[in-house]
């Protein structure tokens, strides 16, 4: 029994029968021609969403991607430094002496992975300072994930694969050209790296690197083009904060602010495990969403309160047949 069929026989009651109706209604929305937007929070690139969700991204199955920095790096840092990694299983059970020790070793923490600061973080480093000082220089000014684009295109980073590339989300994006918008870039490692540049004068301008506010203006051009058709394009959630916040809000901006007339994202699936609650966004059902002028009374709405690295690789394996 494949993947597919065993979630579609055994998962049939709770969260596990949303899993199975979000993930059904995810392949209708395709079938019938419409376009997924996906957004991911969390540490789901640590936590190697890759290995399944770069599949998805080759298939045709992801139309844009909004993720935080952390997820946008990540990923990279996971391409890159993988055997350097050092998995913490008894991570409960740290002291915070453990900890401090851990710190000594250049060893950042992710629940039960550390990423090395090293090999992951001041290796990138490295390659990016080369393309923001060429961007700097020639007075060009890109988003945060077209320098990482530019690094995989150019092959800067061939020589240090520590996986198959084919596990790389961010490889498989680059390869499509899948458009990414990276909101709050800078509450990031090498967010941080790059303003320590500008401040330290490596990089002359910070306006090298494109803003929020132009990512936004980004993906209101990205969400008309693809409502030509009179409908909108279906929104894939992992956890919340800004990765989902940020993007979801782009149809009352084009409708209440601008004045036009486009159709609200026609499916919602948020993977989750915040709380349901009053005055949490994160926490909030996809109903009141409707009051903000984002999902319809009709638009498919599921709501997974499970953990995104056991849920998602399944949804996946589902809509890829695995």
């Amino acid at each position: 029994m494949n993947v597919r069929d065993f979630i579609t026989h055994h998962y049939r009651h709770f969260n596990a029968a949303a899993l199975v109706d979000a993930a059904s209604a995810y392949e209708k929305h395709l079938a019938s021609g419409g376009k997924m937007f996906f957004t991911m929070a969390g540490a789901m690139s640590t936590a190697e969403l890759g290995l399944s969700f770069a599949e998805m991204i080759r298939q045709g199955k992801v139309h844009a991607i909004c993720c935080t920095g952390a997820n946008l790096e990540e990923d990279v840092f996971n391409l890159v430094a993988h055997d350097h990694y050092v998995r913490v299983p008894n991570y409960r059970d740290l002291t915070p002496d453990d900890e401090q020790a851990l710190l000594d070793r250049q060893l950042n923490r992710v629940t039960d992975t550390c990423i090395p600061e090293e090999e992951a973080m001041r290796a990138m480093e490295h390659v990016l300072l080369e393309l923001w000082r060429r961007a700097d220089s020639r007075s060009e000014r890109f988003f945060p994930h077209e320098f990482f684009f530019q690094a995989i295109r150019e092959g800067r980073l061939e020589g240090a694969y520590q996986i198959d590339p084919a596990a790389s989300w961010m490889v498989a994006a680059a390869e499509r050209d899948v458009p990414i918008f990276v909101p709050g870039w800078e509450d990031s490692t090498l967010g941080n790296i790059f303003a320590a540049r500008v401040i330290d004068g490596r990089v002359r301008s910070a306006s090298t690197m494109r803003s929020g506010i132009e990512y936004m203006v980004e993906l209101a051009s990205w969400y008309t083009g693809v409502s030509g058709d009179g409908r909108g394009p279906g929104f894939f959630q992992i956890g919340g904060g800004i990765a989902g916040d940020f993007p979801i809000c782009v149809v009352p901006m084009l409708n209440q602010d601008l004045k036009r007339d486009l159709p609200v994202w026609s499916y919602f699936c948020q993977i989750s495990d915040s709380t349901t609650s009053y005055g949490s966004y994160s926490g909030a059902v996809p109903n009141e969403k409707i009051t903000w002028g984002k999902l319809a009374a009709d638009t498919p709405k599921f709501i997974i309160e499970s953990d995104a690295s056991i849920v998602a690789p399944l949804i996946f394996a589902y809509l890829l047949g695995w």
